[in-house]
């Protein structure tokens, strides 16, 4: 296995891996087609995991997203891969008004319309143990008083990341879905105000939620926008948060031949069940 990354910064987070799963490490520039022709020699097949939420003056999404995949899908051709597969998030569209989904959607039609066989795999929220958002929910489950966007009514439908790796080497091995869009979720759709509450019934917190509108808080993000090179949220990256995520995830699981986890499992795997006493 081959991992090709960007930065230095993140071989180096790799090379701290134990020796049994570390991949071999490739540094190159994503835009760079021939280089990336050459991290790809050898192997069978790629899967694309590149993309961003939040747009800055020094990354947009046009860049991170269509430039490339485009490079990714010559650079998979010129190496004679036989397969690819692009972890996509649910809500893209090509004429999508929000920036963010509208630039992976097109991505998406780049590699389906490439020279190498392609699926698309979009998923919502993943959660896996110690990554960012199972800390992320964890610090809301655990917060005194947490200020939610319309008080936490966006409909979430997280997914146990076991599930999304499943689902990833089941589309390398099965050719008929080359050129196919799963929308693949977790087995429960809920607000998020009530993942929150699920997820401290699990932690022990009892967090006081307070509403906050969507309209002050998509104004601020415009403000910021203009003002900051990087800011803390957009008004892009706060259209695709607040997306609801209200799919029947079993057809896509169906093909996959996978069997999702439930949410209280996956909650319980990525935060841990609350302790005795506590």
């Amino acid at each position: 296995m081959r991992a090709l990354v960007r930065r230095e910064g993140a071989a180096e987070t790799l090379r701290a891996l134990p020796e049994a799963v570390r991949p071999e490490i490739v540094v190159a520039d994503y835009a760079d087609a021939r280089a990336l022709a050459r991290a790809c020699e050898g192997c069978r097949s790629l899967v694309h995991l590149v993309g961003i939420l939040k747009e800055t003056a020094a990354t947009r999404y046009t860049q991170a997203h269509e430039t490339t995949t485009s490079a990714l899908g010559r650079a998979a051709a010129s190496a004679g891969l036989e397969r690819i597969v692009y972890l996509s998030i649910l809500g893209t569209d090509p004429e999508s008004r929000n920036a963010c989904l509208r630039s992976k959607g097109r991505a998406e039609d780049i590699l389906l319309k490439g020279a190498v066989p392609a699926t698309v795999l979009r998923v919502p929220m993943v959660l896996g143990p110690g990554d960012i958002a199972s800390e992320a929910l964890r610090r809301q489950a655990r917060a005194g008083t947490l200020p939610l966007v319309r008080g936490g009514a966006t409909k979430e439908q997280p997914i146990f990341a076991d599930d999304v790796v499943e689902a990833i080497v089941s589309s390398l091995a099965r050719p008929e879905l080359a050129g196919k869009r799963l929308d693949l979720a977790g087995p429960e759709s809920l607000s998020h105000r009530a993942l929150v509450q699920r997820a401290a019934a699990l932690v022990g917190g009892s967090p006081r939620i307070v509403s906050v509108p969507y309209g002050v808080v998509r104004t601020l993000a415009r403000i910021l926008g203009r003002l900051l090179a990087n800011p803390p949220v957009t008004a892009a990256m706060l259209g695709v948060l607040e997306h609801d995520d209200d799919i029947d995830p079993q057809p896509a699981a169906s093909r996959l031949g996978i069997q999702l986890t439930p949410l209280e499992e996956t909650l319980r795997n990525c935060l841990g069940a609350k302790e005795e006493g506590s």
